[in-house]
């Protein structure tokens, strides 16, 4: 029988890091039926000599949640080698919902061009199903819509009942197939919650056999004892754990070395326990994340009235954020309209020439953008090349783009976010060809088969018999970033096919249009 593809004579990894072996590749139906030499002829023939042949990159964490609806061709990711994206990271995500106007400030990229016309878990996927995305996707339960939706945006515990709720519709989403659960606690909409409260929602999905990521409670001041309770809630609740982006932002290199050692005494005693890092020397976020929840319960005119309110601005300052918690000298203004003339400026040696308090001049952004169409962001930085080496080369390290999917062109050509289209470029250049600090074959299982083990998929994340036939085909020697710091929005160079559940969506180098991905569920055991 005649194949779909037959990719012939690539330099073969299986994803597991085990070294490669110069083989074809026979895809039918959507899976892989040949590894090995291939004699059957193809519709498609791939010649990949002299080029690696891998399973497709999974992106641990995704903020894609959004995107993905407004435009499903994730060209960003597919042309560097993408197939697979997990949404629902750091507490934000598109389900579940209560009002409107609060879950659309934990849903990153939101624009208001797809309207959030679902309530639950399971019907966002389906949402997501109908948009036909390029890539496959899957589903984390994030915590900050949950707080949302039962509370409100306050900072304090739920009281009984609201944990019940909360409870309740963390329950749902996992039956509607999510894969975990997720918090951002250093962002207004959890910085209330306790670890009470915390342990028994990771409860809830430890009993699923859901995984629980965290973005942990600082990643400034108190780094360490974050990532001490995030190893005590799950311990405590019995689950899996993934810590997020784990790289304190603190330059002080000491922080890295004790959270490292706390990850490492974690797994030395059997905590099933990974991390990932995005592959920026900064951190993204939005501006508004220096207000305190009670700025925004106003909606957009209380905001307004609060920003005029010299007395009120006074007080706000005294909330400490994910933004401005490392001083404002290192908090840079991305491009925004709102304020042209601070773009791509440190916000602190702005405030010094203005003569100006750096929380007044970045309240004043925040006023001039109520009731514009994107929300202004910010980059943080905070590490350094040799600190992302560290981290990048540790066993348990997972890279992941922390960011939206993106396109050049159409719905989405205006918008932009760091490592949309350069992240796991970046990690294969810097950790395999500059840094050499990890072979190819390792530096591919950490793209492929080591989260794909994580998130339980057995048939993904692999290139063997039988399974999903995700593929990337690139130039070991040319597969890079050409985004910049200034100019994210660059495609990345070397890749020259990606096939997503036997489609190939990615051929000699373009985008074909193909959109063959799936929304992944998962499938709890049935209960007796």
């Amino acid at each position: 029988m005649a194949l779909d593809i037959a990719i012939r004579g690539g330099r073969v990894h299986d994803g597991t890091g085990a070294d490669p072996v110069e083989a074809d590749v026979g895809v039918r139906d959507g899976r892989v039926v040949e590894v090995g030499r291939v004699d059957a002829a193809a519709t498609r023939e791939i010649d990949a000599r002299g080029l690696v042949v891998a399973p497709g990159f999974i992106d641990i964490h995704s903020h894609s949640d959004y995107t993905l609806l407004v435009d499903a061709r994730a060209a960003s990711a597919i042309a560097q080698g993408v197939t697979l994206e997990v949404v629902g990271n750091c507490g934000f995500g598109c389900a579940p919902l209560g009002g409107r106007a609060l879950a659309a400030s934990a849903i990153y990229g939101f624009d208001g061009s797809v309207k959030l016309a679902w309530n639950s878990v399971g019907g966002y996927l389906e949402a997501l199903e109908r948009a036909r995305p390029a890539v496959n996707v899957l589903a984390l339960v994030p915590n900050g819509q949950l707080r949302l939706a039962t509370m409100g945006l306050v900072e304090r515990p739920a009281t009984p009942a609201e944990l019940d709720a909360m409870r309740g519709m963390l329950r749902d989403g996992l039956a509607e197939g999510a894969f975990g659960f997720s918090t951002g606690l250093e962002y207004p909409a959890e910085r209330g919650a306790g670890e009470e409260e915390l342990t028994a929602l990771v409860a809830e999905a430890a009993r699923a056999g859901g995984l629980y990521a965290t973005h942990t409670r600082s990643r400034d001041a108190g780094a360490v004892e974050a990532i001490e309770e995030a190893i005590r809630t799950a311990g405590r609740a019995g689950a899996r754990l993934q810590i997020s982006h784990l790289l304190p932002r603190k330059t002080d290199e000491g922080e890295l070395e004790r959270g490292i050692g706390l990850v490492d005494d974690a797994r030395a005693r059997g905590t099933d326990l990974r991390f990932d890092m995005h592959t920026r020397l900064f951190g993204t976020t939005y501006l508004d994340t220096i207000l305190p929840p009670w700025a925004s319960a106003g909606g957009p005119e209380g905001l307004r009235r609060m920003l005029d309110d010299p007395d009120a601005r006074a007080r706000a300052r005294g909330f400490t954020s994910v933004v401005a918690g490392g001083g404002w000298d290192r908090v840079f203004l991305l491009d925004t309209p709102v304020a042209p003339a601070l773009a791509r400026r440190s916000l602190g040696e702005a405030a010094r020439e203005l003569g100006r308090d750096p929380h007044d001049l970045a309240f004043d952004v925040l006023r001039d953008a109520i009731g514009a169409p994107a929300r202004p962001m910010v980059m943080i930085r905070a590490y350094t090349p040799e600190q992302q080496e560290q981290v990048f080369a540790h066993p348990g390290c997972m890279p992941g783009s922390d960011a939206t999917t993106l396109a050049p062109d159409g719905p989405l050509a205006g918008a932009v976010f760091h490592g949309a289209y350069s992240w796991a470029a970046w990690f294969f250049r810097f950790m395999v060809r500059e840094r050499r600090a990890l072979g190819e074959a390792e530096a591919i299982h950490r793209l492929t088969g080591l989260p794909a083990r994580v998130l339980g998929l057995a048939d993904r994340g692999v290139l063997r018999l039988g399974a999903r036939a995700d593929i990337a085909v690139f130039d070991a020697d040319d597969f890079g970033e050409r985004a910049t710091t200034f100019e994210p929005n660059l495609f990345a160079a070397g890749m020259r096919h990606v096939v997503v559940n036997g489609a190939l969506a990615f051929a000699d180098g373009a985008l074909t249009g193909a959109r063959a991905g799936e929304v992944l569920r998962r499938r709890l055991p049935p209960r007796f």
